[in-house]
């Protein structure tokens, strides 16, 4: 009895999933989205359809893998070892990727809280010292990362939920249909650029997959959850976004660093504004304190499979793997000075798309690799049909998310990709060719 009273239950793991993939990623959506127009919760539809077929399968292939290492496990069923160090290079690049997004996220409410005008390099400069701060922060281990991290995330679900809940008060109508498609862009092109900003606020939903030794009845709870946890985390998201269109004039949301506390001052005062983006930036810098200190647990476990160098797996006395934090805030420092734009949203923009273009690459390895693993585990028929069922329309959602990512992120991410298969050449005697190496 006392062991099951220590798992976790189906509503406290939907919860919890909500929680991961809300984050940080949301606090910028009303300004990417209002560039476009509320015809933006069109790809919001399409995006809930897409990261709910994705979740329901990751959720599945949590349950049955035998492999360990995420979703370069689920890869390695059907590409082997070059799958999974794709799997897990890809992903580890997205993520080095989005905390620099993160990070500007932080500046970009950080300066409207002060209002401080930055030029572009002054953008740079702070995003660079935002990523080094949460980083050594970090020194200290998880338990601190942990602490903090679950206390500052209410910083982001106090605003979002408050406003998904009260913000209708304050809604015009008229408003919201005025900036239906301000620019007059064809429906199916304004929906394309809308997508990789409504990926972005789902990326996480492949963490969700809690381990099921923790959870009550797990074969039956985890999918429930994860379904539920995206779900819910889809409700919010087109809430809080679609309301803000009906409070804030179009123009001067496209144009805002921090489009909650524009709204909140739009709803009662500059004071409660200031306060919102007060919360914001304590989340968004307590979202990246603890996905710095993620990124360098993927690097580390990668560094341990043979992937990565093995001074990534290097860690002090309270088991913080320094050299591999200071290795991936030097990178993310150069991808700061290297995606200088001349506005703070541009430049946000630009690392979004190439986050969501490395971090499908995986998606799209697990979700082909999953009728594999469902045979080799000896799913049975009707389970096996309805999950690669729902797995394809989740790769067809993916591969749509790359072609709507634009060009220049596909191209970046081409070339990062590319890099990680020389990458593996210089490695790979370690695996596939061991044995004929040795002959």
């Amino acid at each position: 009895m006392s062991t099951k009273s220590n798992k976790i239950g189906v509503v406290q793991l939907t919860i919890l999933t909500m929680v991961n993939m809300m984050g940080s990623g949301i606090i910028m959506l009303p300004t990417k989205l209002a560039e476009i127009g509320t015809i933006s919760i069109v790809s919001w539809l399409v995006t809930a359809v897409g990261s709910t077929a994705l979740a329901y399968a990751f959720a599945q292939c949590g349950m049955f893998s035998k492999k360990s290492g995420g979703m370069g496990g689920y890869a390695e069923y059907s590409f082997g070892k070059a799958g999974n160090f794709m799997a897990n290079y890809t992903y580890g690049i997205s993520l080095v990727i989005a905390n620099t997004a993160i990070a500007i996220s932080a500046v970009g409410y950080g300066s409207e809280l002060l209002g401080a005008t930055l030029s572009p390099l002054s953008i740079a400069l702070w995003t660079i010292f935002t990523l080094w701060l949460a980083t050594v922060l970090n020194f200290g281990g998880a338990r601190i990362t942990g602490n903090i991290s679950s206390f500052t995330i209410w910083g982001v679900i106090i605003p979002v939920v408050g406003i998904c809940i009260v913000g209708w008060y304050w809604f015009d109508g008229s408003l919201y249909i005025n900036s239906w498609n301000p620019h007059n862009v064809p429906t199916f092109e304004a929906i394309g650029v809308s997508i990789s900003m409504t990926l972005w606020a789902f990326l996480g939903l492949e963490s969700a997959c809690a381990n099921s030794d923790a959870v009550e009845n797990p074969e039956k709870n985890v999918p429930i959850a994860v379904l539920g946890g995206t779900i819910g985390a889809a409700v919010i998201y087109i809430v809080s976004t679609n309301v803000i269109a009906g409070i804030v004039p179009n123009m001067d949301l496209a144009q805002s660093t921090a489009p909650f506390g524009l709204a909140f001052a739009h709803m009662f005062n500059e004071t409660v504004g200031k306060v919102i983006m007060g919360l914001m930036v304590m989340s968004c810098f307590g979202s990246l304190l603890g996905w710095q200190f993620t990124i360098a647990q993927v690097f580390k476990s990668s560094a341990e499979e043979g992937y990565f160098p093995a001074f990534f797996k290097k860690v002090t006395s309270k088991d913080a793997p320094i050299i591999g934090m200071i290795t991936i805030t030097a990178i993310q420092t150069l991808l700061s000075l290297l995606t200088t734009s001349p506005s703070l949203n541009k430049q946000f923009n630009v690392l979004v798309d190439l986050a969501v273009v490395t971090n499908v690459i995986p998606y799209l390895l697990s979700m082909a690799a999953l009728a594999v693993l469902l045979k080799a585990e000896n799913v049975p028929t009707r389970k096996y049909k309805t999950t690669v069922f729902v797995a394809f329309i989740g790769s067809l959602y993916s591969i749509y998310a790359l072609y709507a990512a634009g060009e220049q992120a596909m191209l970046y991410g081409s070339i990062a990709t590319f890099i990680g298969w020389t990458l593996y050449g210089f490695v790979s005697y370690k695996f596939d060719l061991r044995r004929s190496v040795k002959e």
